[in-house]
């Protein structure tokens, strides 16, 4: 027999009552994991708590939650999702009013857990993000996580769109190596910038923040390409951030070998004996592979075995590297982008 669970199903359901648990005292350290159709009274007192709602939800199930001590404004309680939705949106919840008491009960993957009584609780929200990882500095209401190294970024709350659930990112990866001798220089690492609210100074290379949710996103932070190479310097390594790729930077070419500067986020210049005699056309070419907004722009190219003895300048955020010029001087490298006022 196959038995249809309606709108009416549901709300039977949720009233055939609560089997309420022992107090939980927060200790700061454990976690409570819901089981479906109990009741769970808190006592934060002393710290703040996470109750994890059942990961395997069918639809009826029913948790309820009550502030045993009226202390959730001091210590707030987190209801984690744990891989469903709440009232459709994939972000936990916080509790931060004293005596408050909720019941929560499983709809559908589209919806979740939803809230069907709510008592002494200020908005479910807004919620903000709250993150650990990298060095932490603050800038007026924002918080600042900065890698110079691999690293985890770790979102315990992913907030919601009434406090805040995207992230502003800089993301530069490393940058590309010189070459040897009368060489072109290495291309800058990509840039990739995004803001929440992105400053208008900085159009069209600012594209919008990210939004992140509550979970671990690796950081890597790429770095510099070897110099000197043979018959091209290095590439500089790629830095990422969750669906973020900055592209390292393109290796200069040798100014004795008959190569091109090479290609990255932004490309290395060419070297004085690359390509074809008296021709400009010999640079790495920049954002590779392609983004938008660009994340780089092609090196310097060289006029090529015609007396001057220097190479082209490495492509850099908002320009590219420039052409070797006719007094045996190397070409000016591209230049770079001042994010302070978006940061």
């Amino acid at each position: 027999m196959t038995t249809k669970l309606t709108d009416k199903n549901i709300s039977n359901v949720a009233n055939l009552g609560i089997q309420w648990q022992a107090v939980i005292t927060a200790d700061g350290s454990t976690t409570t994991t819901a089981v479906a159709g109990r009741g769970y009274l808190i006592d934060t007192t002393s710290n703040a708590h996470t109750i994890n709602l059942p990961a395997s939800a069918i639809a009826g199930d029913t948790i309820a939650i009550k502030d045993y001590a009226a202390t959730f404004g001091t210590n707030n309680l987190t209801i984690s999702r744990n891989g469903n939705n709440i009232q459709g949106v994939a972000n936990d919840s916080v509790i931060s009013t004293n005596r408050a008491s909720v019941e929560l009960i499983y709809v559908d993957s589209t919806k979740g857990w939803v809230y069907t009584n709510e008592s002494n609780v200020a908005v479910l929200g807004p919620t903000f993000i709250t993150a650990t990882g990298g060095t932490i500095t603050t800038s007026g209401d924002f918080k600042i996580h900065t890698f110079t190294g691999d690293g985890c970024f770790v979102v315990s709350c992913g907030g919601n769109p009434a406090g805040s659930d995207s992230v502003d990112y800089l993301v530069v990866a490393g940058g590309g190596g010189g070459g040897n001798k009368r060489a072109g220089g290495g291309g800058a690492g990509g840039l990739r910038i995004g803001a929440v609210t992105p400053s208008p100074c900085h159009s069209p290379l600012v594209t919008t923040g990210l939004s992140v949710s509550a979970t671990t996103y690796p950081i890597t932070v790429g770095g510099g390409g070897a110099g000197a190479g043979n018959p091209v310097g290095s590439n500089g390594s790629n830095s990422v951030f969750s669906t973020i790729t900055s592209a390292g930077g393109g290796g200069g070419a040798n100014g004795d070998a008959n190569a091109c500067g090479v290609a990255g986020g932004s490309g290395g210049g060419g070297g004085r004996d690359s390509g074809t005699p008296g021709s400009p056309t010999s640079s790495g070419a920049g954002n590779t592979p392609p983004v938008s907004p660009p994340q780089g722009n092609p090196g310097g190219g060289t006029l090529c075995a015609v007396g001057p003895e220097g190479g082209g300048g490495g492509g850099g955020a908002t320009a590219a590297g420039s052409l070797q010029p006719a007094d045996r001087t190397g070409g000016p490298g591209g230049a770079g982008l001042n994010v302070s006022p978006v940061f």
